[in-house]
């Protein structure tokens, strides 16, 4: 999700947290009240950050979790999966999308147009 979707969508967020929290992950980041703001990665040459919407940890490695939701900057969001999709690559991580109910075609048409087709959705 890119930063200006967070106040319309913190509920989401929030579902994603629990979800994540009951399914064994620890030392959870989120750019949400009550955790600590995740590493920011600023692009070289413009104003743009970079912000992963959650990171965590399972039996050693980390997760980088995005929150995928209709937007009105749908380019803007297929550039920042695939830097954190390259990111995660490069350090042996994981990247995921959490999307949710009336969101499903949104996210597959962005994986497709992007070829991270391989991807599965985590569905709240």
């Amino acid at each position: 999700m890119i930063y200006t979707d967070k106040e319309k969508y913190s509920d989401i967020l929030s579902t994603s947290l629990t979800y994540l929290e009951n399914s064994g992950f620890e030392n959870i980041k989120a750019d949400a009240e009550g955790y600590e703001t995740p590493k920011s990665y600023h692009k070289k040459g413009s104003d743009i950050d970079v912000t992963p919407d959650i990171v965590a940890e399972k039996e050693g490695r980390k997760h980088y979790f995005e929150l995928s939701l209709k937007s009105e900057e749908p380019r803007l969001l297929k550039s920042k999966w695939l830097f954190l999709n390259t990111l995660s690559t490069m350090t042996s991580s994981r990247f995921k999308i959490i999307t949710t109910r009336g969101h499903y075609k949104f996210t597959n048409e962005m994986l497709e147009d992007i070829n991270l087709t391989d991807k599965k959705l985590i569905k709240i």
